[in-house]
């Protein structure tokens, strides 16, 4: 469920007009739902309630400050995997304590950071990142938690381009090789290695290849035990689908009793990254058509928004819904098009072969479940400027990110001092 409705034949955002919003900061724009953001972290902690768990959102999904401070007042943590994730995180409200370091590729600059923010762990993805941060630890006279991150080698039976549990993957420790490097690496000085963190993928629809990573992990966590390790942490990661189109998720209160039969006899702290969860379908980006064009065998609705704004359909070939703003009638004859940017490249488009009502120059768009890697992935490809990002609470907006020009885009640039 979300919070974006049609009253009267016009899309609305809880209680303010989609189109009053692309009049008032113009197009293409995000838009997301407080409503959504709190429903859908506080549907995800009731289902893992049972645990006590920390529930981080991961800032890769949508890394606004506002969209976290919403989170954060609920008592959401963070999932951070860069310097400048963590340092939104805080920004935001969120408390060290709260927060979760991961990342396949961390660099001296990144686990100093961690440690002199003195998150709550630090999940490792390597023997030579552990030799490391022993490394970074002891100079800073810290002790840095941390959780070594397995590879149960799973299928997630999702895109290949978001499944990170294979053995092929780059994410992680193999389970075959991680009980040897548990024992060096517990010898190592400025480490607590005090958990287990697994993530096996992203939008995942079944319940069963968690069972099998999770299973998997919890066998590991006793015999870890058995070999004198510590260990009081598991981190399950995230990955729990939504629906962009047809698919069907199980449900929070799916996935928490499940995780609660397969971990829950091991007394651990359990954590969880929820992204695109939370944050998925509480927004929409909203769009105008510039012109439909006629092709001799297809239509076209050229629209101002483009694969920089939204790279989902054509990295993944993933479905997003795209609806009129202003209801078609009832009955309306469905057309076929597709929908494409100004962009020049022919993997520009949000959808292909989609069946529309007709529509007209100037006619408003909404790009559904695009409150999670869509903002976050956009780029400034063809010198478009990043659009704008708007938060709605109730009847009142607010911009969150105002729009780009192209002078704040060169500002950044410099001459060479011998073009001078």
């Amino acid at each position: 469920m979300d919070h974006f409705e049609y009253r009267n034949g016009e899309l609305y955002a809880e209680d303010v007009s989609l189109r009053l919003i692309a009049d008032e900061v113009g197009s293409p724009v995000y838009v997301y739902s407080t409503a959504t953001l709190e429903r859908h972290y506080q549907a995800f902690a009731n289902g893992v309630s049972g645990l006590d768990p920390l529930v981080c959102f991961a800032v890769k999904a949508n890394s606004n400050i506002a969209v976290i401070k919403t989170l954060a007042r609920l008592g959401a943590g963070a999932d951070v995997v860069s310097v400048g994730e963590l340092k939104r995180a805080m920004a935001a409200g969120v408390p060290a304590s709260k927060i979760i370091y991961s990342g396949v590729g961390k660099s001296e600059v990144d686990l100093r950071a961690a440690l002199n923010a003195g998150v709550h762990q630090i999940n490792a993805e390597s023997e030579a990142e552990l030799e490391l941060l022993s490394k970074v630890a002891v100079d800073l006279g810290e002790t840095a938690q941390v959780a070594i991150r397995i590879n149960p080698n799973v299928d997630a039976k999702t895109h290949e381009k978001i499944t990170t549990g294979k053995s092929e993957n780059k994410f992680g420790v193999d389970i075959a090789l991680a009980r040897d490097v548990y024992g060096r690496v517990a010898k190592l000085p400025g480490l607590r290695v005090a958990g287990v963190a697994l993530h096996i993928g992203s939008q995942l629809t079944d319940l069963k290849p968690y069972r099998e990573a999770y299973a998997k992990a919890a066998e590991f966590v006793e015999l870890l035990r058995s070999d004198g390790h510590n260990i009081t942490q598991l981190d399950l990661g995230g990955g729990l689908g939504i629906t962009y189109d047809a698919e069907i998720a199980p449900s929070p209160a799916e996935y928490g009793k499940m995780v609660k039969e397969i971990v829950g006899h091991l007394g651990c702290n359990v954590s969880f990254e929820p992204g695109r969860l939370i944050a998925g379908n509480a927004g929409v980006l909203i769009t105008q058509v510039i012109f439909i064009k006629e092709g001799i065998n297809r239509k076209f609705c050229i629209i101002d928004a483009a694969m920089n704004d939204l790279i989902r359909p054509t990295l993944y070939n993933a479905y997003h819904d795209i609806v009129p703003v202003v209801e078609a009638p009832t009955g309306a004859e469905q057309l076929t098009m597709d929908i494409v940017g100004p962009i020049c490249e022919s993997g520009d488009y949000l959808a292909k072969g989609r069946k529309m009502a007709a529509l007209s120059n100037g006619d408003l768009l909404a790009v559904r479940t695009a409150g999670a890697y869509a903002a976050v992935m956009a780029s400034v490809y063809n010198s478009r400027p990043l659009v704008p990002e708007v938060l709605v609470h109730g009847d009142t907006y607010s911009v969150i990110r105002r729009r780009w020009t192209v002078e704040d885009m060169i500002a950044l640039e410099t001459f060479p001092e011998w073009q001078s």
